[in-house]
C-alpha cells in the first residue's frame, strides 16, 4: 500500500504522480521554513478554517495568504475542501509525522552530544575551587565579654 503522503494530487484532486520520500521531505521542510505558514498550521491545529478566517491575523493580502496555503497544500500539510467560492482548510499531520520520523533517526547523535556535554560540565564543576567557609568570628571586647 502506498503512503498517502507520497502521492501528489493535481489541482482537480486526481493522482498526478508518486513522490519520493526525499521530495516529500523537501516540500514539508520548505513549507515549514516560513513563519506565516507555521502560524497557519498552528491555527489549523485547533480547527478547520476558511481561507478568509486564516488570513485575519496577518498583515498581508488575502492573495498572499492563499499562496502560502497552496505551498502547504503541495506539501500535503493542508487539505482544502471547496464548496463554490468557499474554501475550508484542514490540517493533515501525516507529512509532519514523516518528517518527525526522519529527524528522529538523528536523535542518537544529539543525545550522545548531550552526554558528552553533561560529562564536560561535571568535570568543570569538580575543578572549580571551593570557596572557604566564611564564619563570622566574634570579637571580644576589651572587657573580656
Amino acid at each position: 500500500m502506498t503512503n498517502p503522503a507520497l502521492v501528489r494530487l493535481d489541482e482537480f484532486g486526481a493522482r498526478a504522480k508518486e513522490r519520493s520520500e526525499d521530495e516529500l521531505l523537501d516540500a514539508v521542510f520548505f513549507a515549514l521554513s516560513d513563519p506565516v505558514r507555521r502560524a497557519i498550521l498552528a491555527r489549523l491545529g485547533e480547527q478547520a478554517l476558511l481561507v478568509s478566517q486564516l488570513a485575519e491575523p496577518f498583515a498581508i493580502s488575502l492573495q498572499s495568504v492563499s499562496r502560502h496555503i497552496q505551498v502547504l497544500v503541495r506539501a500535503g500539510l493542508v487539505r482544502q475542501e471547496r464548496t463554490g467560492r468557499i474554501s475550508r482548510c484542514r490540517l493533515d499531520v501525516g507529512p509532519i509525522y514523516s518528517a518527525a520520523i526522519w529527524i528522529n533517526r538523528y536523535s542518537k547523535y544529539w543525545q550522545e552530544q548531550f552526554g558528552v556535554l553533561a560529562a564536560a560540565l561535571e568535570e568543570i564543576e569538580e575543578q572549580k575551587p571551593r570557596p572557604a567557609s566564611r564564619r563570622k568570628r566574634r570579637r571580644r571586647n576589651v572587657h573580656g565579654t
